[in-house]
């Protein structure tokens, strides 16, 4: 298997005029549902057919610890990673809270928490775990690359296997990692050029001397990594082990023709990386929210990406893309079942 799947472009004209025909035949005014026709459009176009239905919806959270944790990036320590999966499988997180009530499938990766999460068994309907660990946690990318090319490489073919084996056509995307709010900063200071003090944010709750000490260490390990500038060798020097597995797993769903639904900052960080590896990725990306995060909104401008929702969100976990999904639903809907003018005999807009 290659590392990097082919993923082309998702151009088909003909197709986008039939959907655009189908939307604006539907029994309303042009343009009445605002954005929920552009997104019906573009889910029409990912999954390639005029009549979209959405079926299994998987939510991902990936996990994993950061090196860069120890140097007080974050207002909480990193044992949260590992007290936070299991609050995700025992069913009492907010994702897990979400995924119940809109029916996902809910699916926690161990990809390197720092402290082994036991294996269990999970009765039907519950979240599952999968073990990915490439590491107990990553390296300390202040001080040199927080993975080896080897770590990242495997990160990455551990997201595509994941995916391979998940059934349905949607993948929503979370995570959970004490520092990986830095990670996501660091990439977009790297990869999109934008100015470190943009991407910096407050994470987990840091106060104004705590965002300014996190910046310092965040400028340490751009120095630290300088060489690091494509998108793979930047993943390996900043990133985390959760971010890698979700870029591989980004890359397999977008090979596969998967809806993505993306999350917040974090997540975003992980489609960046995939979008520099495969420039067709965001065409298969639903992103669901602008997070509270500061680095966020010009992560959706790098991507050029207009969320669905502006709730001031910036928990993680793929809360955001949760709350997202049944606005993906009614615009399949909408395009299934609403009824057009022809069909359902009512006089359409007169000529003007």
């Amino acid at each position: 298997m290659q590392l990097i799947p082919d993923i082309p472009s998702i151009d088909d004209s003909a197709l986008a005029a039939r959907l655009q025909a189908r939307i604006d035949g539907k029994t309303k005014p042009l343009g009445a549902l605002g954005r929920l026709e552009a997104l019906a459009l573009r889910l029409g176009l990912i999954l390639g057919t005029e009549t979209p239905e959405l079926h299994a919806p998987q939510m991902l959270v990936c996990a994993a610890d950061h090196g860069l944790a120890a140097r007080g990036v974050s207002a909480y320590p990193s044992d949260v990673t590992w007290q936070m999966v299991g609050n995700f499988l025992a069913g009492g997180a907010a994702v897990s809270v979400l995924a119940r009530q809109h029916g996902l499938a809910l699916t926690v990766a161990d990809c390197g928490v720092a402290r082994e999460v036991p294996a269990r068994a999970a009765a039907p309907g519950a979240p599952r775990l999968v073990h990915c660990r490439v590491a107990a946690g990553t390296q300390d990318a202040s001080g040199g690359p927080a993975m080896s090319a080897a770590q990242c490489a495997q990160a990455l073919r551990n997201g595509r296997d994941i995916v391979r084996g998940l059934p349905g056509n949607v993948l929503l995307l979370g995570e959970m990692g004490i520092g990986n709010t830095s990670v996501a900063s660091l990439l977009l200071a790297r990869l999109a050029g934008v100015p470190l003090a943009e991407c910096t944010g407050a994470g987990t709750g840091l106060d104004a001397a705590g965002i300014a000490r996190k910046q310092a260490v965040l400028e340490q390990a751009l120095a630290a990594n300088l060489g690091a500038t494509g998108p793979l060798d930047a993943l390996a020097a900043l990133g985390g082990f959760e971010v890698a597995t979700l870029a591989g797993a980004v890359l397999q769903a977008a090979s596969e023709r998967r809806v993505i639904v993306v999350d917040g900052f974090i997540t975003s960080a992980a489609v960046l990386v995939a979008a520099r590896l495969a420039p067709a990725v965001p065409e298969r990306c639903v992103f669901s929210h602008r997070s509270g995060e500061r680095g966020h909104a010009r992560m959706l401008e790098e991507l050029r990406a207009e969320p669905l929702l502006d709730l001031g969100l910036r928990l993680g976990e793929g809360s955001g893309a949760a709350l997202a999904w049944p606005l993906l639903e009614s615009a399949c809907r909408v395009l299934r079942e609403m009824a057009s003018f022809a069909s359902a005999g009512v006089a359409g807009p007169s000529a003007s």
